[in-house]
């Protein structure tokens, strides 16, 4: 099997929301494979979906509900420690929350947290010991 991932998709209370969020907000720009009821996301070499949320649960038919920490965050590694500002100001400005405050880490670099408006955590950091390429794709010391 090939070691890869394709489509993030998150489940969202609505839609129109969310994309005042993340394209009108943040800027991300959707793609055209976007319609009705799903807006797609190129990320690099992977995409993100915005799908409604109850929808998305009985796709994958797993009941809808459930609340509090959800084991999992989403990464957005940055260029430079500003940048990680940058974006937790621009994501907090476009109606998402502060989680954590960017700060120094542990592991060298300089991380900090927001929730978009339904709650989806998303870590923005910058590492030294990751390198990203031309077109924003992370690169793993081997």
């Amino acid at each position: 099997m090939d070691q890869r991932l394709s489509i993030i998709t998150l489940g969202v209370a609505d839609l129109k929301k969310a994309r005042k969020f993340y394209v009108d907000g943040l800027g991300f720009k959707p793609s055209t494979a976007s319609q009705e009821g799903i807006i797609f996301i190129q990320m690099g070499s992977i995409a993100l979906a915005l799908f409604n949320h109850d929808a998305l649960a009985e796709d994958a038919t797993v009941p809808p509900s459930g609340g509090g920490f959800r084991g999992v965050t989403l990464a957005y590694n940055t260029r430079t420690k500003d940048e990680v500002d940058e974006l937790m100001k621009l994501a907090v400005k476009s109606g998402g929350r502060a989680m954590r405050p960017a700060a120094d880490a542990n592991w060298g670099g300089y991380a900090g947290y927001f929730a978009d408006p339904d709650g989806h955590l998303w870590e923005v950091a910058w590492n030294p010991n990751f390198g990203l390429g031309k077109n924003g794709e992370l690169i793993l010391p081997k």
